[in-house]
């Protein structure tokens, strides 16, 4: 299993870029489908404190729920960029 989990929407263009980002730097997630209605998210709310996504845990690292796709992407540059 996967240390990383991406709670995403289909369709969500910030979504994508963060499992692009993921692809580029080979690394391995669980992806959980949110609903389409944010009243319908509490997962992920309860994860993150807001029913946006992406969302991103990463529990090796100590990461319970990073919103945002920008800073996602800089996280994941910065933690798994430079392992080859």
């Amino acid at each position: 299993m996967a240390n990383l989990t991406l709670y995403e929407l289909e369709g969500c263009p910030y979504c994508a870029k963060v499992k692009t980002k993921l692809s580029e730097l080979d690394v391995e997630y669980d992806s959980v489908m949110v609903p389409r209605s944010h009243g319908e998210r509490t997962e992920v709310e309860e994860v993150s404190g807001q029913t946006g996504v992406p969302v991103l845990v990463d529990e090796e690292h100590g990461v319970e729920g990073m919103p945002e796709s920008d800073d996602i992407v800089e996280y994941l540059e910065e933690t798994y960029g430079s392992a080859s």
